[in-house]
């Protein structure tokens, strides 16, 4: 797989019924790995080593009801009170970071309402915190630590 811009770590990887497949700590399984799965794993660690995301307040693959029809948010990270602050969307590597990527995940928070939402490809990484009161938005410079959500 491609390198990202994103801190290395120890993968687990193997091959189950033919097919590669890398470990989902979150979910704790194997999962068949597709490039957009290789940036998700890549972005978890990130999160959980540099900056002290709970690994118990983040889930992958969650579902939700949009428009009487079932979408699945890549990753949700939640506050200490189960509310959730922070959606995440991966896309491959050779997937531009476009307009229409981020029109997908505010399409998704039209329904979870968080306070930030997070757009990677593995190599550039977008994040935008949302204002309700002014009714608006702004691209932060880094993704912040848990602690300064």
């Amino acid at each position: 797989m491609i390198a990202l811009n994103l801190p290395k770590f120890e993968v687990k990887v193997s091959v189950q019924n033919g097919k590669p497949v890398i470990f989902d700590r979150l979910r704790r399984k194997y999962v068949i790995i597709t490039p957009e799965e290789w940036v998700r794993q890549h972005f978890i660690n990130f999160l959980l080593t540099e900056k002290q995301y709970p690994e118990n307040l983040i889930a992958n693959e969650i579902g939700i009801k949009l428009n009487n029809t079932q979408k699945r948010c890549d990753t949700v990270v939640y506050d200490r009170l189960l509310v959730p602050l922070v959606i995440i969307e991966y896309k491959a590597p050779s997937i531009d970071i476009t307009m229409n990527v981020f029109d997908q995940i505010v399409r998704y928070n039209m329904v979870l309402k968080a306070k930030y939402l997070i757009v990677s490809n593995g190599l550039q990484h977008f994040c935008c915190k949302i204002n309700y009161d002014k009714g608006d938005y702004s691209f932060l410079e880094e993704i912040p630590a848990y602690s300064k959500l």
